[in-house]
């Protein structure tokens, strides 16, 4: 029997001024849309994978405040995913950082921007996120132990 596992992802959501952060990225050829978003690293926690891939997908600094939620999700290639979103602030733009391979662009949505592209999000985890988000689906940091 081959071995099973799931992906352990991250992704940060990062909402200012009414406009949540999220990048444009291309999956199996197709232009998608994406909060930032990636794997866990070899010796970093979940917090500092959050923060380094919303830099390199993005060129935000951004400060994790709280976790969203964590999902466990089947995409329909088969692969599952087990992620943990974390909602953020962001600090400070690198506008000359050179993103991450594949990203084509940061953007700021507002919420209703995103539902109007909605045929165009990565996985239906973008919304869900989301919409966890604006119904107060706050939890503190200190409920991931590392």
């Amino acid at each position: 029997m081959d071995d099973w596992y799931a992906h352990v992802t991250v992704a940060t959501l990062v909402e200012q001024d009414g406009r949540f952060l999220l990048v444009e990225e291309r999956s199996n050829g197709d232009l998608v849309i994406n909060q930032p978003a990636g794997h866990l690293d070899p010796d970093e926690d979940l917090v500092q994978a959050a923060v380094r891939e919303t830099l390199e997908e993005t060129g935000w600094h951004v400060k994790i405040e709280g976790v969203l939620g964590i999902a466990l999700y089947t995409a329909p290639n088969g692969i599952t995913y087990h992620r943990t979103t974390f909602h953020a602030r962001a600090l400070e733009w690198e506008p000359d950082l050179a993103l991450d391979a594949g990203i084509e662009r940061a953007l700021w949505l507002s919420y209703e921007e995103m539902q109007a592209y909605s045929d165009k999000m990565r996985s239906p985890l973008v919304l869900a996120t989301v919409e966890q988000y604006r119904n107060g689906h706050h939890y503190p940091l200190d409920l991931i132990y590392s």
